[in-house]
């Protein structure tokens, strides 16, 4: 691949180390980067209240596709651009789903208002157990929880493994939503069908010009799977899940030795 005119990068096991830092090799290799021209881009599974503080680790960046595509999130301005939602009913027929196949699973919902903070963002029942901590949770009913709409619904099963909640529930689930974890630690997350971080990139390069084929992408999970796969040129970090080292154009370090900024040194 020629040098990129976008990058955009996955943050937790990506972009971030094992000890949650943009080290200065990895913040210096963006930052010339940008100062090329060329746009980067934050593509994560987290929710815009968890954004900035990378955003200002990194140094530069303006555009972050949060919540696997599901909200384009403006960090310079502090807005959040669109949202595409799982409406009540939605949320109900996926929550009955979830009973079905896997009767212990707690269930949770991102919400997202007009910035990075808003009320009540993330809100969870009693028998959802936190794969991370989150100071700023509600905890209310399972009724509540479904009563308006949401960019995606977690289910949390401490006890299997990320890998088998999706082949439990990818039968009873369908085309109704699109389901994907990264978290291996038994957390599947649905969003609405068809959203993924492939569209919400699509969407960002588009705003800025950029054809497919010259956006570079980086990942390690498998909610990176159709990032990788759509972008010119995919790369899975050297501790990428095994589907997407297996659909990647380019396996490089892990987010340990600095995977990203190897690469991006190739070409500033």
């Amino acid at each position: 691949m020629q040098a990129p005119r976008l990058v955009a990068s996955d943050v937790d096991g990506t972009l971030l180390d094992p000890f949650d830092r943009v080290t200065p090799r990895t913040a210096a290799a963006i930052g010339r980067a940008v100062a090329a021209g060329v746009g980067f881009v934050l593509v994560t599974g987290r929710p815009p209240r968890w954004v900035p503080p990378v955003v200002e680790a990194v140094g530069v960046g303006r555009y972050a596709v949060c919540a696997n595509g599901g909200v384009l999130y403006d960090a310079v301005e502090d807005r959040v651009l669109w949202s595409q939602t799982l409406d009540p009913d939605a949320l109900a027929d996926l929550a009955h789903a979830v009973a079905q196949v896997l009767p212990t699973g707690g269930l949770a919902v991102e919400r997202v208002g007009d910035g990075a903070r808003g009320a009540a963002a993330f809100v969870a029942e009693p028998a959802y157990r936190h794969a991370w901590p989150d100071s700023d949770n509600l905890v209310t009913e399972r009724s509540d929880l479904l009563s308006l709409p949401a960019v995606k619904m977690l289910v949390r099963c401490s006890e299997l493994n990320s890998d088998a909640m999706m082949a439990a529930l990818a039968p009873v689930v369908g085309d109704r939503a699109d389901l994907t974890f990264s978290h291996p630690g038994g957390l599947v997350e649905m969003s609405a069908p068809g959203v993924t971080k492939a569209t919400g990139l699509a969407e960002v390069a588009g705003r800025l010009g950029v054809e497919v084929a010259d956006v570079v992408a980086f990942g390690d999970m498998p909610n990176d799977l159709e990032m990788l796969r759509w972008a010119g040129h995919g790369v899975a970090m050297g501790n990428a899940h095994p589907v997407l080292r297996e659909v990647a154009d380019e396996i490089t370090a892990s987010n340990a030795d600095e995977g990203l900024a190897l690469v991006l040194e190739r070409w500033f």
